[in-house]
């Protein structure tokens, strides 16, 4: 359907799942990585190079999906260095781009005392024709479900244990380090069975740059993490549901001059969805979420974002928008997803 991101499945071995990912995704992988290398102001051959760096601590930190990432170049027809420029994105020049406003609401808050978390993704909008959802069933491990795109092995999704993860960029906050991007990072969450597993490889893993995480289990937990160059930090906790955008909230980094170098939609768009999850509290439904993703509160730079012809932004340009809505419902293990605009178009279920 024209509505809707493309569906992928792969299974078997990490060589087995990336090339079976790779030869369905070729040609968004192939357009993705023209993509970085227009966006980024960088040739190919720069973005090999610098990818290549990175190989070291793929095999230090993550030899499985190394050779995942090996069995996608094969399926896709490509270098090496290619698939792993694809792990490595906006890093490759130490720069980051997106919007993106996430939520977890426990099951006290809604009518079906399940759990619903998810988000809006605002990125440039040529990630529309990049993107899909993809199911993988490795052997021996979770079965996983996620919105990905351009042979990323790791984004946002639920895993057979309700395992699900979210993200927004971070403005400011610690420097920059030489350590892996945080998309083998968010594959591995989807490897977890709770989220005290995932706290746990946290706060082994060491990543290069600063992101927001929002997390759910199928037990119901919900919970937020902050994670930078420095590890991790957890905002004071909401004991009725959490809300997270574009600015920090931690104590140790919710200060003026990481604010400044925050979109600045980013405060009244986190004021508007605590705003709507506060007043259906308690009786909050899956139609209430997906209203909520498609809410023009500030528009065009609301909640559901559509591009602008406004002044660019410290981490998204004016032609940002939401390329995807998101829903996870950890208990049902299933996940929602828009291709574009939630005002726009469906949401689409997908089941484990």
């Amino acid at each position: 359907m024209a509505n809707q991101y493309p569906f992928f499945e792969a299974s078997g071995s990490p060589r087995e799942l990336g090339q079976q990912h790779g030869e369905q995704a070729a040609k968004h992988i192939a357009g993705y990585l023209e993509f970085l290398a227009t966006s980024l102001k960088l040739s190919r051959g720069q973005l090999r190079s610098r990818a290549l760096r990175f190989q070291s601590l793929f095999e230090k930190l993550c030899p499985d999906l190394l050779e995942e990432v090996a069995g996608l170049a094969e399926g896709a027809k490509l270098e090496l260095a290619d698939a792993l420029v694809a792990q490595m994105r906006g890093e490759l020049a130490q720069t980051g781009d997106g919007g993106c406003t996430t939520f977890a609401i426990g099951p006290h808050g809604t009518a079906t005392n399940t759990t619903f978390v998810g988000q809006t993704s605002d990125n440039p909008p040529e990630l529309e024709s990049f993107g899909y959802v993809l199911k993988l069933r490795p052997t021996n491990k979770p079965t996983v479900l996620m919105w990905t795109f351009g042979g990323m092995l790791g984004y946002h999704g639920i895993n057979e244990h309700g395992v699900s993860h979210f993200a927004n960029a971070l403005g400011g906050g610690p420097a920059w380090k030489f350590s892996l991007s945080h998309y083998p990072l968010k594959r591995l969450i989807l490897e977890q069975r709770s989220l005290r597993d995932v706290l746990r490889l946290m706060r082994e893993f060491p990543v290069c740059s600063n992101g927001n995480y929002m997390l759910a289990d199928g037990s119901g937990a919900i919970l937020d993490v902050e994670l930078t160059s420095d590890g991790p930090f957890v905002p004071e906790l909401q004991e009725r549901f959490l809300v997270h955008s574009n600015h920090y909230l931690c104590t140790e980094h919710a200060c003026d001059a990481n604010f400044r170098l925050s979109l600045a939609d980013s405060f009244p768009r986190l004021d508007r969805m605590r705003s709507l999850i506060d007043s259906k509290f308690g009786s909050i439904r899956l139609e209430d979420v997906q209203t909520f993703l498609a809410d023009h509160d500030g528009h065009p730079v609301s909640i559901c974002r559509h591009s602008h012809a406004g002044p660019e932004g410290p981490m998204l340009g004016p032609s940002g928008k939401t390329v995807a809505a998101l829903i996870a419902e950890p208990e049902q293990r299933r996940l929602h997803v828009t291709l574009g605009n939630p005002c726009e178009n469906p949401f689409v279920t997908y089941s484990l």
